[in-house]
Order: structure tokens, then C-alpha cells, then sequence
């Protein structure tokens, strides 16, 4: 059973892999699978704030700071992201998304969800809440 269990993991890791990386093609046709870890971060990292620290973005992506500041300089590059002062610490910078990194994000989001919604659609209520509940537990077991 934990073989079986492992081996369906694998190929949803595997999936996932491939998937980042026609994601971030959505965002821009430049961006790269880490370079979408990085934005979708960052987007969830802003929550309304007025950005987020590359520390925290390296932090709970568990990479070292130096991969991000790379990833970091490349979105920059491409017009997705830009650093901002940070209104606590003056000295301190954030990173949030442009406008145009933050309208092309929502838009791929978008599309995502309606294919995922399309694919889900298919399953019944009860199964949908057992999938929810137990990946909620591996994901904590896991943490």
C-alpha cells in the first residue's frame, strides 16, 4: 500500500514539475519553473502588504539567497516584480509585483483554476472533501 502510495506521489510530483513550468510560460514566455515558485511566493507573501522580503521569500521556499536574489534579478528583468521601500525599515526593500507582473499572474491563476475546477467538476462532493481533508493531513504530517 505506502509502495503504491509513493509511486502515485512521484507522478504528481512529476506532473507538478512540468505544470510550473508551463505556468510561469503563461506569465511570460521567458520565465522559468523557479522563477514562477518565486512570483507565486511573492504574490501570496504581499497579501495586501506593502511587499515582501527576499529573506522571507528564500525562507519559505527553502532556498539559499543567493538562487533567490538570481531568481529575483530575472523577474526583474522581465517586468514582473520591483523592489520598493519598505515603509518600516527605510533602509530595507520589498518586493512586490508590477502592475503588468500582477495582471498577467491573476490572469494565468485564472485560466489554472478553470481548468483545475474543470477537471474536479468530474469528481462527486464526498470524494472532493475526503481529497481536501487527507492531502490538509499529509501536508501537515509532512511538515
Amino acid at each position: 500500500m505506502v509502495a503504491a502510495i509513493e509511486q502515485e506521489l512521484s507522478a504528481l510530483f512529476r506532473r507538478s514539475r512540468s505544470a510550473s513550468l508551463r505556468l510561469a510560460r503563461r506569465v511570460h514566455p521567458e520565465m522559468d519553473a523557479a522563477g514562477y515558485a518565486l512570483i507565486s511566493q511573492i504574490e501570496m507573501g504581499t497579501g495586501g502588504s506593502a511587499g515582501v522580503r527576499a529573506s522571507d521569500v528564500a525562507q519559505v521556499l527553502g532556498l539559499d539567497k543567493s538562487t533567490v536574489s538570481r531568481g529575483i534579478t530575472q523577474l526583474e528583468t522581465l517586468g514582473l516584480i520591483e523592489r520598493v521601500g519598505d515603509p518600516d525599515d527605510g533602509r530595507a526593500r520589498l518586493l512586490r509585483l508590477t502592475t503588468t507582473g500582477a495582471e498577467r499572474y491573476e490572469a494565468m491563476r485564472t485560466q489554472r483554476r478553470t481548468e483545475f475546477r474543470a477537471i474536479l467538476d468530474r469528481w462527486n462532493p464526498t470524494d472532493l472533501a475526503d481529497l481536501g481533508r487527507l492531502l490538509a493531513r499529509l501536508n501537515g504530517d509532512l511538515g
